[in-house]
């Protein structure tokens, strides 16, 4: 069976995240529906298997999966036919060829999360389900200074929403980036990764903002890492600004 490695976008907007859920609208769901259907009632189910979760309203602009065909098709021919399939909401980047032993997931070397937070005084209707909303005046240069304090391996248990699973919470982030969009109302800020905790860059999102408010010292960062207590890092910033930017392999 050919293995595809295909990369996809999405509006998180409609989901409840990736993840197959009983009753509920995910992005693997939706996948795995036309996935079948272009496979024509295979013997057994097609999973379709992404680099990671994303959660509920989070958006995707380079998610990675893999999925098994019980035939040969050309990967353009895949990728025009799914995307005839798929619901408005979810868009196909490319598809391609890939040896057997590649998985979207275990395969996986970084990802990189964009996070875009408007700064309007009042939420923009037509940005709401796309980025944060931060109304109050924030110190652009103090968050451009803390931020290189998240680069490194750390243990990252106080900065995870309660309910994770992973087997270790130790992480390396490779690469951070802040920029101030001063003509769109927008700051946007992108990390770099050997993977994330659950809601992990949106506690790091809330922290920054609090650093640019005033209301925590710009030096925090490496106490609140030593600390390991997800209560002392508070601010969680709102899903609809997290995207999946890229995964490398």
């Amino acid at each position: 069976m050919p293995r595809y490695r295909a990369v996809i976008s999405y509006d998180g907007t409609d989901f409840f995240g990736w993840q197959v859920q009983p009753g509920k609208r995910t992005v693997q769901l939706e996948l795995e529906k036309v996935v079948n259907q272009m496979a024509k009632n295979p013997a057994e189910h097609i999973r379709v298997q992404g680099s990671g979760r994303t959660d509920t309203g989070v958006h995707a602009l380079g998610q990675v999966a893999h999925f098994d065909l019980p035939f040969d098709i050309h990967p353009e021919g895949v990728r025009k036919g799914l995307a005839s399939m798929l619901p408005y909401d979810i868009g196909i980047v490319s598809i391609e060829r890939v040896d057997d032993d590649f998985h979207a997931q275990y395969s996986a070397h970084t990802k990189t999360y964009r996070y875009r937070l408007s700064t309007t005084e009042f939420r923009d209707p037509f940005k709401r389900n796309y980025t944060g909303h931060w109304h109050r005046k924030l110190d652009f240069a103090k968050m451009d200074t803390a931020i290189s304090d998240y680069l490194g391996e750390h243990d990252w248990v106080g900065f995870a929403a309660a309910g994770f699973q992973a087997k270790t919470t130790v992480r390396t982030v490779t690469n951070v980036l802040i920029e101030n969009h001063a003509d769109e109302d927008e700051i946007v800020f992108e990390f770099t990764g050997t993977g994330f905790l659950y809601n992990q860059i949106r506690i790091m999102v809330g922290v920054l903002l609090e650093i640019g408010m005033g209301t925590r010292p710009a030096d925090d960062i490496p106490r609140l890492l030593a600390a390991k207590d997800r209560q002392q890092a508070r601010l969680t910033a709102p899903a609809s600004g997290l995207y999946l930017k890229s995964v490398d392999y």
